[in-house]
């Protein structure tokens, strides 16, 4: 078992890489990057917060400072020490040769949770490719110490340290071959979605902070058995259940992997084939953690990383709803008082653990999907059967009467890209609004 270090840098620098508007005091970055260790057993012997008023190109920390920790892993008898920010190839190199230790940066211990918790072949592609990336910028020729470092698991000790042989054309022809791969992993994921699309519920997809408990609302909302942990991305591979909704409306709910600040540009690209399930949905829910102090901060990384693929959720307000969960571990004050707040900013608190507040976001869910989704009433003759099957596959069949001599009344629920060509195969005269 590695045991690592965790350092930190100051506010200062660390605002460059993130949210000024809502960023996290230093002891919250700590507290978080220790949790990402933790979250792949390794035993924190120490931590802290390192002061950095003027980063050095070659070691980050000035010298005082590596030789001060340097102090410290030795009498920890720490085999890794992880930076929280972005090292170099150059700065990695140096500090290893300081400490004697394995040294990664926080996109390196990302890349290891997420090789950790990938389940599927394709979560395993996708970090295997952010893996190589981060490899591909970092194969450098002083590498060569690192021969006389003791493994990991995992990517920790993985090829690239271990091979300093393998070349960018090696490594970029796996690369390719890992990229063909997933596209078509994606072509199949559409081809799922297209004929889930024929089957006319429209879709939901929550999106989240990493262990904002989006995976214990998906089971309670669905009556699924996803894996649902208080650790860090405790859920990598995406998962698709159905959900009822109070007015006998279904619609399709999709878990995702979990946000993080500061989220390496690698792991964004390559789940994006996981992630277009959010690009899809009609509706996307945005569950955060109301009971943690930096909730506001959390937020600002999410809105961040949906304008990086490609959703501006200003532009589409009611697409977008917040979901104030954890209100069980609120004190009643606090309670009442994000209870009375998140209605005026369109949000539902409830808690997932207890229950509270599910209905009136099944409700609230349905109300948004419906809002988009016009409701009409239509009569059939007995020799439309054409038009009927349409209808059945491509709308939601709300009720339906039957008139005696083959004749139906039907109140059809249409999504909004459907109405059109029901129009013309309906005749628009036909469609009466429900009340």
């Amino acid at each position: 078992m590695l045991a690592p270090i965790v350092g930190k840098t100051s506010p200062k620098k660390t605002q460059a890489h993130g949210h000024n508007a809502h960023a996290r005091p230093p002891q919250a970055r700590l507290d978080e990057a220790v949790g990402l260790a933790v979250a792949i057993q390794l035993d924190v012997r120490a931590s802290g917060v390192v002061p950095v008023p003027q980063p050095k190109p070659a070691t980050l920390f000035g010298r005082g400072k590596v030789e001060e920790l340097a102090g410290v892993v030795r009498a920890e008898g720490a085999e890794l020490v992880v930076v929280d920010h972005p090292l170099t190839p150059v700065q990695q190199r140096n500090l290893e040769t300081a400490w004697n230790a394995k040294v990664i940066d926080r996109t390196g211990l990302i890349l290891e949770i997420f090789g950790e918790r990938a389940r599927t072949r394709e979560g395993r592609l996708q970090v295997e490719l952010a893996h190589l990336e981060y490899q591909k910028s970092r194969l450098v020729r002083s590498w060569t110490h690192l021969e006389r470092q003791r493994g990991g698991f995992g990517f920790l000790g993985g090829p690239g340290e271990t091979q300093i042989e393998t070349d960018r054309r090696l490594l970029s022809e796996r690369i390719d071959v890992i990229r063909k791969e997933l596209d078509h992993v994606r072509r199949t994921r559409a081809l799922h979605r297209k004929s889930r699309q024929r089957v006319p519920y429209p879709a939901v997809a929550l999106v989240g902070y990493t262990n904002a408990g989006k995976s214990t609302l998906f089971n309670a909302l669905t009556g699924a058995d996803v894996v649902a942990e208080d650790i860090l991305f405790a859920t990598l591979d995406p998962t698709i259940r159905a959900l009822r909704l109070p007015g006998g409306s279904k619609a399709v709910l999709s878990d995702t992997v979990g946000f993080i600040s500061d989220l390496p540009t690698t792991l964004v690209a390559a789940f994006r084939a996981t992630l277009e399930e959010v690009l899809e949905a009609d509706l996307i829910l945005h569950v955060r953690d109301i009971a943690d102090e930096v909730s506001l901060s959390q937020r600002a990384d999410v809105i961040a990383i949906l304008a990086e693929l490609g959703i501006d959720v200003d532009a589409e307000p009611e697409r977008l709803l917040e979901v104030w969960n954890k209100a069980d571990l609120l004190d009643d004050t606090s309670r009442e008082r994000a209870a009375n707040e998140a209605p005026r900013y369109g949000a539902v608190l409830v808690s997932a653990e207890t229950g509270r507040g599910l209905d009136a976001l099944r409700a609230e869910i349905e109300r948004r999907l419906n809002s988009r989704r016009q409701t009409v009433e239509l009569t059939l003759g007995p020799q439309e059967g054409a038009l009927s099957n349409w209808i059945y596959e491509n709308c939601e069949v709300v009720a339906r009467s039957d008139l005696g001599e083959g004749m139906m009344s039907l109140r059809v629920r249409v999504p909004p890209e459907k109405r059109d060509k029901l129009a013309r195969l309906a005749g628009a005269a036909r469609l009466h609004a429900a009340e």
